[in-house]
């Protein structure tokens, strides 16, 4: 089966001369001074890579989820965390608005984001609340025509530098019978009592932006409330979906870039007399990562085909996150291993996607979760 055209292909060949011409020359240097470029984000705004999905008349390029995933993909492949901005605020930031918002909401925020000028975090993930969203322990309380939201976020991307405009919180809300449920709230930055500080020292995506939030009695309108009140857990589940397809995405790019850089390698390093790509160790290594890559690729794509033509694709959308970042491991280890000693230092772009990989079998729903949530698409519960 055939699942890109030719459209699909120009598309790709015109985001992997934007990343290699663009993003590839401020990677290394980024990513040691574990710095956030506006400037970059910016210019990944002018290149149409937010709002990829969206309508045009919300400032979107109006494209399916396949161009989407192959735009992150091919970032990946130079540096997973332009990668990890652009899919942070695609799938995280701008779709439950999308999906879920009113039309004055999508009119009053979409346009904003798809310029590289705003950024938009999607917070969830607390000190006890991460695969167990029902752990939230961020409140927001009704009075009157406001939400005054209390609690504090870790580890939101796209939060806390200068171009956020702000992040969809999850927070518990009480209906009119006192049941607690998970509801969604749409917090700009500059409301008094938002506050926010960017997390360093992360071993990967070092220069993408990771904030913590703390609300002290923040308050926002009601109108600001994402869909319906009660049904976040849902917004959740389903937005983690379509954020699961690129984090498979950055796992697929990244790891054609370490295998890209270790064929390279081993076809121009010479040890007793030859290449070392000609000592069957090292050929049956390369062919292994080829193939590895070619099925995610191919297992990504299919959910994303199911994706657009309206079908469920949890079950799908789950094991390409799973196979595509466990991949990703073992084939930016085997780059190492080719590199040999070389492949050690911070010089080597495989070091970095060494480094880089790590969080893919954490982030949008943990390796252990994703088992999970197959086996009860199975029906196992």
């Amino acid at each position: 089966m055939i699942l890109t055209t030719e459209k699909h292909e120009n598309y790709r060949k015109q985001i992997r001369a934007f990343a290699e011409e663009v993003i590839q020359p401020e990677a290394e240097r980024l990513d040691r001074e574990e710095r956030f470029s506006p400037e970059l984000t910016k210019k990944m705004g002018e290149a149409g890579l937010f709002g990829i999905t969206l309508p045009k008349k919300y400032g979107g390029q109006e494209l399916d989820t396949l161009s989407y995933i192959i735009a992150v993909e091919e970032l990946a492949r130079v540096d997973a965390s332009q990668a990890a901005t652009v899919a942070a605020h695609n799938s995280l930031g701008i779709d439950p608005i999308y999906v879920y918002g009113s039309e004055e909401q999508k009119n009053k925020w979409l346009p904003k984001l798809t310029t590289g000028e705003h950024l938009w975090g999607f917070g969830l993930t607390e000190e006890t609340a991460g695969s167990d969203a029902l752990g939230t322990k961020t409140k927001a309380v009704r009075e009157k025509d406001y939400w005054v939201l209390n609690g504090t976020k870790r580890f939101i991307t796209n939060s806390s530098n200068e171009l956020t405009l702000g992040v969809t919180i999850q927070a518990m809300t009480t209906d009119k019978n006192g049941k607690e449920k998970l509801s969604a709230i749409l917090v700009e930055k500059d409301r008094p009592g938002f506050y926010s500080e960017r997390m360093t020292g992360k071993m990967m995506w070092r220069a993408s932006d990771t904030g913590r939030i703390k609300l002290e009695n923040c308050k926002v309108p009601y109108s600001n409330l994402l869909g319906k009140e009660g049904m976040g857990a849902r917004y959740m589940l389903k937005t983690l979906d379509g954020g699961r397809l690129s984090i498979a995405a950055m796992g697929v790019g990244l790891a054609r870039g370490a295998f890209e850089h270790a064929l390279q390698h081993a076809q121009t390093r010479y040890q007793f007399g030859q290449p070392i790509s000609k000592f069957q160790s090292i050929s049956f290594k390369l062919a292994d990562m080829d193939m590895k890559i070619e099925l995610a690729r191919n297992t990504l794509y299919k959910a994303c085909l199911l994706k657009d033509q309206g079908k469920s694709f949890t079950r799908e959308a789950a094991i390409a996150k799973l196979y595509a970042s466990e991949m990703a491991r073992e084939i930016a280890d085997e780059a190492v291993q080719i590199f040999g000693g070389s492949g050690l230092f911070k010089d080597n772009p495989v070091e970095r996607f060494y480094r880089d990989q790590r969080l893919l079998q954490i982030g949008e729903g943990t390796s252990e979760i994703l088992r999970y949530v197959i086996a009860r698409q199975l029906g196992i519960k």
